[in-house]
Order: structure tokens, then sequence, then C-alpha cells
């Protein structure tokens, strides 16, 4: 078991000496980006003492902070990229509608970010994540409850645990690999027959003939009312959001700025770029390569399904997942390579529902919203937590791919002892832009692009 796990409770638990934290009066800080990534840094930053400033293009709009599928998914400690998965992959990618799709135009761009994802599916690699994502994830609830309680969210977390289902009564042996390796980073594990199952999810029908229960999973009552809640009280207790796009951050004689388009110069101690899948473009900026492409995904909401779900369902064979919202059953999954600038194929939102009624065959069909967003995505499935390689008073927040909602308020706490020169009560060595490099004399659109 990794140092520092407890299962008191069923919940994973990561314990740090305490700190004190510091007043500063003085700092600034501007944070781009007002996805749940940002706003968390506003807030840890704003509770620090310091003058926060959060610019977005869209401050109120539409992003994967609000259409996420609402887990708080601190089981999920492995990296997208295992051994074995290319011998999935082409099938996934022949399915129109299956949970893979790589847009061909795009598909050169995508060169190094394959090649990478590739080369960190080797069992040590995979080790060697799993530890990453299992440091940050062990503290989550500590983080996030705190914010939560604070910002006025306490009764918006509820901590039922997931169910993963199986259309097979082999389905939990053909994964055991998987499940052991989590077993084994803390995350408690129970199987269940299709009885058991269907005793804890009674709408699930006899497709399903096995499953597994993790106890220490939650979700949300809606993503949205958590971004707009957190952003609301961020404006009320002194927090300054501004609607504009970044078009530069900068150094200046004493200290940061950032180039609005349009021409405005703001200025600042120190900035963190929060910007989610856009972020790559500032980084670069800097001198930081990054491997960072948006992952779009799609979900359909149905205000009323005519099922009850007490818990998020995650189908394992077909790779989506259903989470009962206060807003109605929101069936979500796919993962789309295509970038930033490609229309959605809301093809995919309406195959999910057609899945979904298979495993709940009283699924009310009609009267779905459909959505897709962007989420930023590394090849190695660990986000980008640190100081820039350009100044320190610069600071790196992106790349969490599905896990922000999960990550946001651990990686406010992290990214606040940046900034306060604090020191983080984790390794941040797997989380570094540095990690992210290109070998001597080669060209940066070159496959020989890795990962350290």
């Amino acid at each position: 078991m990794l140092k520092g796990f407890s299962l008191a409770g069923s919940n994973l638990r990561y314990y740090r000496k305490p700190t004190r934290k510091k007043k500063m009066t003085g700092m600034s800080v501007i944070v781009v980006g007002a996805g749940i990534i940002g706003l968390s840094v506003a807030f840890e930053a704003l509770q620090c003492g310091a003058t926060v400033t959060i610019v977005d293009r869209d401050p109120e709009g539409d992003k994967a902070s609000y259409g996420n599928a609402g887990g708080i998914a601190v089981t999920e400690v492995l990296p997208a990229s295992v051994p074995g998965l290319w011998k999935k992959v082409p099938y996934w990618l022949l399915d129109p509608l299956g949970p893979l799709a790589l847009r061909i135009g795009h598909a050169p761009h995508m060169v190094p970010w394959l090649w990478s994802f590739a080369r960190v599916g080797s069992g040590s690699d995979v080790a060697r994540i799993s530890e990453a994502l299992a440091s940050i994830n062990s503290r989550v609830y500590d983080d996030l409850v705190p914010l939560f309680n604070k910002v006025g969210l306490a009764g918006d977390l509820f901590r039922k645990g997931a169910l993963t289902v199986y259309e097979t009564e082999d389905g939990i042996l053909r994964e055991k690999h998987e499940w052991n390796a989590k077993r084994a980073l803390g995350v408690e594990v129970q199987e269940l027959s299709a009885r058991d199952v269907r005793d804890m999810e009674p709408a699930l029908g006899p497709i399903v003939k096995s499953g597994v229960f993790t106890p220490q999973w939650s979700h949300i009552t809606d993503p949205k009312k958590v971004v707009d809640v957190l952003r609301t009280w961020l404006a009320a207790n002194g927090a300054k959001i501004l609607r504009g796009q970044v078009d530069r951050v900068f150094l200046t004689s004493d200290g940061t700025a950032v180039a609005l388009n349009g021409g405005t110069t703001l200025t600042a101690t120190k900035v963190v770029i929060a910007a989610g899948a856009w972020s790559a473009q500032l980084a670069e900026q800097l001198g930081d390569r990054m491997l960072l492409e948006s992952e779009r995904g799609y979900n359909t909401t149905i205000a009323a399904p005519g099922v009850t779900l007490e818990r998020e369902v995650i189908f394992a064979d077909r790779k989506f997942v259903a989470t009962p919202l206060s807003v109605g059953l929101r069936i979500g999954g796919a993962a789309e390579f295509g970038g930033l600038q490609s229309p959605p194929n809301f093809r995919r939102s309406k195959a999910l529902v057609k899945l979904a009624k298979r495993y709940l065959p009283g699924l009310n069909e009609e009267g779905g919203v459909e959505w897709s967003g962007h989420r930023p995505a590394t090849p190695d499935s660990l986000p980008v937590i640190g100081r820039s390689s350009l100044s320190p008073h610069i600071i790196y927040a992106f790349g969490h791919g599905h896990l922000g909602l999960t990550q946001g308020p651990s990686t406010g706490k992290i990214v606040g002892d940046l900034l306060f020169d604090r020191a983080p009560g984790l390794d941040l060595s797997p989380f570094s832009a540095t990690r992210f490099s290109v070998r001597k004399g080669k060209r940066n659109d070159s496959p020989d692009l890795f990962l350290h």
C-alpha cells in the first residue's frame, strides 16, 4: 500500500503535517482561466491574503468544468495508457460512434502526443504514473470538503461510491490486473454478482452480469452549480473577475503581466495559467513545450429519465457513465481528438443514450440536452502543476483530463504552496512541465518527443 493512505471510513486520505498559513499582504495574483482549476487556485490565493484577478474569455460560459459527469473520482489512479491497450484501439477507432475517435485532419498534429502516449504504456511507467496520481487523489477530500463548506456547497457532495458494471461474469477477471493495482494503491474494491449489483441499483437490466463497488468515489449535485457558486463567492469576497482573451504572459521589471486581446495589459506579482486545453499556447510562448491535446467529451442530460440511480454507474465494456444529478440523469463519455477548432459531433451524445438504454431498460430517451466540451489531456494522464522554466513567478495548473473536478481544490492548495513559497505536501516532480522534452537537434513537431 502506498505510504500515507488510510481506508478508515472508506475514504482515501493522505496525512500531512499541518502547516500554518501565513496571511500575506502586497502580493497580487492573476489567474488565467475561470474553470474549476482556476477558481480553486483563486480561492486559495484569496484565503492567503493575496489580491486576486481572474481573467477568462467567458467567465460564466460553457466549459468542461460545467458539463462533466459530476464524479469525484478519487479511485481513478491508473493512467489511460496501460499495457495491452493498443489491441483495443483499432476496434474503437473503426466504430464510427465508439468510445474513441481521431479526426483525420488532426492526426498529423497528434503524432508527438500519440508517440508519448504509447511510450508511457509500459509496466514501469504505469507504476510511476499511478503513484503520482494516487498521491494527489489521496488528499482530495481533505482539500475539497473545507472548500465546499466555506462557499456554501456542503450539501452538494454525495459520498455513495461508484458502481462499475460488466456484461459478462468474467468481466472483472479480464481487468483483474488493473483492480489489483488499484488495491495496492489503497483503493477499496468490492466484487459483486449480478444480484448484488441489482440490489444496489434496481434500474439496471439483465445485461449486467457482474460489477465492482468502489465506496471511496463520490458525486456532486451539478457541476455547473459548483463553479457558479464558487465564482460568485470569490467575487463577493474580493476577487476581480474580468472578461478578456489573454494573448500573452510575460515578465516585467518588477513582476509579471498579461496582455489581453484589444491592447489592455494587466500586471501582478505572479501569474497562474489555468486555461485548460488552451493553456499550451501560452506556455509555449514562455519556452515550455507542452504535449497537451483537447480530448472532446460528450454527454446528454435527461431531466425526466424515468429511472433512478443512487450513485454514479460506470459501464466498463462500453466506456461511458451515468450520474444522477439535480438537473437529471447525465449520460457521458467518449474521447474524440480533433483539436480546439473542430465542431462537435452530437451523434456521439445520441449514441450514448442508445447505449444506456441497453443497461437501463426503463430509461426515457426523450428530452435530453446534449453537450460537448474540451478536456485538457496529457499523454501520461498527469496534470501540469508547477513553475514555468522562464520564471518562478509564472505557475502552471492545467492538463487534468477527466479529473479536473476531482483534483481542482487540491491543485488550488498545491499552487497556493508555490505562490507563497511553502513546501507542498507531495512530490511535484511528476507533474512538472519539464517532463515534456525535445531531443537536441530535433524539430518541435518530431515524434522524437519523450516523457521523463
